[in-house]
């Protein structure tokens, strides 16, 4: 049985016409409450203190999909979007380091992965070796465990 209580009952001291203040205010509290919710649960780790160029560049654009292991993140499962495993020394041993470099410099969609977004107008192709061998070393700090 649910007991219900008049609105009367609760605001009954406050005058007729202040009663939308309290309901105003309790609803930006509210609105507080979840935008900091919110933006605790999406945010991202920092890359560690001295960590190098392709370690910041992969917490920068990579840990929001691949997570900051290289193991996957839930935020790619919102968008229905299944990151691989970078971890994963059997996977990363099939792919070499040219494939590696072609997708993350176009990008997925002309090999039909078309979550993965493209970074070669971000990056120079440098910059995109080093992350290539940031990523391989996931994979062998893995195989090492």
């Amino acid at each position: 049985m649910a007991f219900l209580i008049a609105p009367d009952a609760i605001l009954g001291a406050v005058p007729r016409a202040l009663r939308p203040l309290p309901v105003l205010a309790l609803a930006i509290v509210a609105l507080g409450v979840f935008a900091a919710g919110l933006a605790w649960l999406l945010d991202t780790g920092h890359p560690r203190p001295g960590a190098s160029r392709a370690e910041r560049v992969f917490d920068a654009l990579c840990a929001e999909c691949h997570g900051a292991d290289g193991r996957g993140s839930w935020r790619a499962a919102l968008f229905l979007v299944r990151p691989g495993d970078l971890t994963d020394p059997a996977r990363a041993g099939r792919e070499s380091d040219q494939y590696l470099f072609d997708i993350i410099k176009h990008g997925g969609a002309p090999i039909g992965r078309p979550g993965m977004p493209a970074f070669g107008a971000a990056f120079k192709d440098e910059d995109i070796r080093e992350l290539v061998a940031y990523v391989r070393g996931l994979a062998r700090a893995r195989g090492h465990q």
